[in-house]
Parts: C-alpha cells; sequence; structure tokens
C-alpha cells in the first residue's frame, strides 16, 4: 500500500520520471483524442499525429508536471526546477503545435488553443479558488475537451456527432474520477481500515483498506485499456 497509484513504480532515480507521467492515464485521455479525430469524416493521419503530440505535451508532460509541484502526491524526487521546466515547456510546445496548425485548419483553432493551457493551469495549479478542481470540470478538461479538439482539428468545425463524442468521453471522466478519488485516499491518506460486512447466510466477511481498493483499480485499470483499444480500433478502420 505505500505506492501512491497502482501503476507507480518504486520511488527513485528513472522510475520517478516513470510514475509523473502516470502511463494508463495518459494513453487513456489521448486515447479521446484520437477517437474524436476518427469520427470525423475524414481522418487525416498527419493532423492526428500533431494533435496527439500537443496533447500529450500538454497533459502527459505539463499537467502532470504541475500537479506534482502541488504537495509531492507522488512522492518523487524529480527536482522543482525540472517540474517548472516541464510544465512551461510542455505547453509552450504544445501551443507552438497548434499555431502552426492554424495555417491549415484556420483561425478557429486559436480558441482552443487559449482553452487549453487554461484547463491545465486552472486544474493542475489549483487556480481561481479551485474552482476548476472539481470533478466536473476534471471530466471537461480531461475528457470532453480532446475529443472536441480532435474532431475540430479533422473536420474544421463541430457538429452533434463530435457533442455526442464529448458527452460520452465526460461521462466516462466522471466515472473514473468517481473511481480514482477513493483510491487514491486509500493509498495516500488512509493509515487502516477496521470493519466488516455480515452476510445473510451468517458469515462474516473482513475489511481492509486493500479489500475496498481492489474492485476500484480493477475497475479503473480495465477502463483504462478498454478506452485504448476502442482507439486503435478506430484508428485502424479509418487510418491504416
Amino acid at each position: 500500500m505505500a505506492r501512491p497509484a497502482f501503476y507507480a513504480a518504486r520511488p527513485g532515480g528513472w522510475r520517478d520520471w516513470w510514475t509523473l507521467l502516470h502511463p494508463p492515464y495518459t494513453a487513456w485521455h489521448l486515447s479521446y483524442v484520437v477517437i474524436g479525430a476518427t469520427l470525423a469524416p475524414h481522418t487525416d493521419a498527419g493532423r492526428l499525429a500533431a494533435t496527439v503530440l500537443a496533447f500529450f505535451l500538454a497533459v502527459g508532460i505539463a499537467a502532470h508536471a504541475f500537479d506534482e509541484l502541488q504537495g509531492r502526491p507522488l512522492g518523487t524526487t524529480i527536482p522543482t526546477g525540472w517540474l517548472v521546466a516541464l510544465g512551461v515547456g510542455g505547453l509552450v510546445l504544445a501551443c507552438g503545435i497548434g499555431i502552426v496548425g492554424v495555417t491549415t485548419i484556420g483561425p478557429w483553432l486559436l480558441v482552443f488553443i487559449a482553452v487549453g493551457p487554461l484547463l491545465v493551469l486552472g486544474y493542475n495549479l489549483e487556480l481561481f479558488g479551485g474552482r476548476l478542481h472539481t470533478d466536473l470540470a476534471f471530466a471537461a478538461a480531461w475528457g470532453a475537451f480532446p475529443v472536441l479538439v480532435g474532431y475540430f482539428a479533422q473536420a474544421e468545425r463541430l457538429d452533434l456527432t463530435a457533442v455526442l463524442g464529448a458527452a460520452a468521453a465526460l461521462g466516462l471522466s466522471l466515472a473514473q474520477r468517481a473511481l480514482s478519488t477513493p483510491a487514491r485516499a486509500l493509498r495516500r491518506r488512509v493509515t487502516s481500515v477496521d470493519g466488516s460486512v455480515a452476510l445473510r447466510d451468517g458469515t462474516t466477511v473482513d475489511l481492509d483498506a486493500r479489500a475496498l481498493l481492489r474492485p476500484l483499480e480493477r475497475a479503473l485499470r480495465a477502463m483504462s485499456w478498454a478506452v485504448v483499444a476502442l482507439a486503435l480500433a478506430l484508428v485502424f478502420a479509418r487510418v491504416l
């Protein structure tokens, strides 16, 4: 129970960098970009690759670096200067990719380029009094927003298909949050659990932290690879 997340490696050295990336969650949220792009009427592989790279820099690197600055929830020993550099650098590079894309996609892409950093900074640094650090804001930023951007980067517009795809990602992200919040609490804040469950047949099942954590993380693992598998299936169907 010492690890701060089920995917966290043992602390120290290169393993801290692996843990910082939150690999299953990063892959999960990048999959929403792919899903959005493959829902569009046409899917261009080059635009898709650029959009995924921009989100990896903004979400996989910058957002997680900023999050680790807030009290070291993952317990890494990565120097603060590196975390700041990764956060700022990741956002700048992601915006740079977006600005290049404006030349081919159009000026409306600038709206997404402006909103993206606002979501990263507002959520992960808990700005604006924490108003963006909520379950709904998480679901909108890491679920719905990637689908909308992925779709827009291909279709150069938004329509009902994009909105419904974003709604699906919003719901999945809310479910993720409902599972991950108690799982994090059990791993990072709870020191002991004392209790039992009495069944109708008269038997008693003892409860401990591991027993409470197991179904939460099984569901998170299953959802993470399932969404990635869906995204890959759509890529094979539409692009390859």
